[in-house]
């Protein structure tokens, strides 16, 4: 991975496939475009000579897993969609919604 820091900004430019999925991932987990933006706040320190990684938080991640969600049954044939990462799925009558970044996902028809 490649970090780049002009001014206040940050660049992260991933080097192999598996860097860009887990890039796209932690860009999926931090963007919300319905609501607000979560933070990258750092824990501990990072000594290059002692820590071999830096440790960041994402601040106002909800780490609940799926069976900490309702369980919420659609009545009808429909399609489902996030409003974070605007990934949709089909689903069946009497599918369960699932959650996606953090939420369930919204009904659209």
């Amino acid at each position: 991975m490649k970090i780049n820091i002009e001014k206040n900004l940050v660049e992260f430019t991933p080097e192999t496939p598996d860097e860009k999925a887990h890039l796209v991932a932690l860009w999926r987990m931090v963007v919300d475009c319905a609501r607000f933006n979560k933070k990258l706040v750092p824990v501990g320190e990072y000594i290059p000579d002692t820590n071999k990684f830096a440790r960041f938080a994402i601040e106002g991640l909800d780490t609940k897993r799926t069976e900490d969600y309702a369980e919420v049954y659609v009545e009808n044939d429909c399609t489902c969609f996030c409003q974070t990462c605007n990934k949709y799925i089909n689903l069946k009558k009497g599918d369960r919604i699932p959650p996606c970044c953090g939420k369930l996902m919204e009904v659209m028809d």
